[in-house]
């Protein structure tokens, strides 16, 4: 049986849909199921057992024999979260408490890290071992997936695969639950619906042009394809970027919604919120070398075919994938 955590959520959701299409039905799906905006996401996916994210770990300690994988991509992901203690109970020990069991009973594990830990990109954006301890996130989120990546990289003893995934910026269908943490695209084309229009925010550093803040935005179906290469090679234990190894402006990201809706763009600029300006990334682009070099060699989506895939396949359709 393969576990994904989180699997009502939006990348776990689609690691259920990417193994049912490569004929796995045997999956048991673990998450925090009170939200019925979240559950829509499994509705049209094949899984034998559910379990509550808080009865997992324990169950865990009971049933290992009977998982042969796990896929954890379960977290707190907002952003602007600022209480230590949340992270520290649902992403950083909850994450440890899990790669122990996986060691104990040998069982591959593949974890959801974020390109959040790189904070301004002060060490640049490579996926090494040894600027771990070096890296500066922005943010009590981005500081619960280093001090994992770091504590994991301390360790003796660990899964026979460990993979911490520094996701990018995903973007992609079953983000619809997710307000003001979805993807700009998704909250592009609503403003397109509701105003005709769509409002970037206003650069207010000198060296950026408005809308020339930059992204390395990743397609949903690109990172499963990189979750389910892991479970395929079980050879290569270590942290991994994921993403696109280019960065694309939101300009670009904005403009590309607009065409995918057939609609000229009709862009305009508001000040980035106090709340995370302090805190606002105007540059990521991962550097792919390491995952390219260890055998993945499928080509990513341009942002212009992943936009079109999402915006006129799910989002004008109101689809879940």
């Amino acid at each position: 049986m393969i576990v994904v955590t989180g699997a009502a959520g939006f990348i776990g959701s689609c690691i259920v849909r990417k193994l049912n299409d490569e004929g796995f039905n045997e999956i048991m799906v673990v998450d925090d199921f009170s939200r019925a905006d979240k559950n829509l996401n499994l509705e049209n996916k094949s899984y034998t057992e559910k379990m509550d994210r808080m009865a997992f770990p324990s169950w865990l300690e009971n049933h290992a024999g009977e998982v042969d994988f796990i896929f954890h991509m379960g977290a707190r992901t907002d952003t602007t979260e600022k209480s230590k203690a949340i992270f520290d109970e649902l992403n950083l020990n909850y994450t440890k408490s899990l790669w122990n069991s996986c060691t104990k009973f040998q069982i591959p594990f593949v974890y959801a890290s974020s390109a959040a830990t790189y904070g301004l990109g002060e060490h640049g954006y490579e996926d090494r071992h040894d600027i771990v301890e070096a890296l500066k996130p922005l943010n009590p989120y981005g500081d619960s997936k280093n001090d994992f990546d770091i504590w994991a990289l301390q360790q003796d003893t660990t899964p026979p695969l460990w993979v911490g995934l520094k996701f990018f910026n995903v973007y992609g269908p079953n983000e619809y639950h997710k307000g003001r943490m979805a993807s700009v695209i998704f909250h592009t084309l609503n403003q397109i619906n509701s105003t005709g229009g769509m409002k970037l925010f206003r650069s207010h550093r000198p060296d950026f042009e408005n809308g020339h803040q930059s992204r390395d935005f990743v397609y949903i179906k690109d990172v499963v394809n990189v979750c389910y290469f892991f479970y395929q090679n079980r050879d290569h234990n270590g942290l991994y970027n994921l993403g696109t190894g280019k960065a694309r402006t939101f300009l670009d990201l904005a403009k590309n919604t607009f065409f995918s809706m057939g609609l000229e763009p009709n862009i305009s600029f508001i000040d980035t919120p106090e709340d995370i300006r302090d805190t606002y990334q105007y540059f990521t682009e991962a550097n792919m070398d390491k995952l390219k070099g260890i055998g993945y060699d499928k080509p990513f989506y341009s942002l212009e075919e992943g936009i079109k895939d999402y915006v006129q396949k799910y989002l004008m359709e109101k689809k879940i994938w």
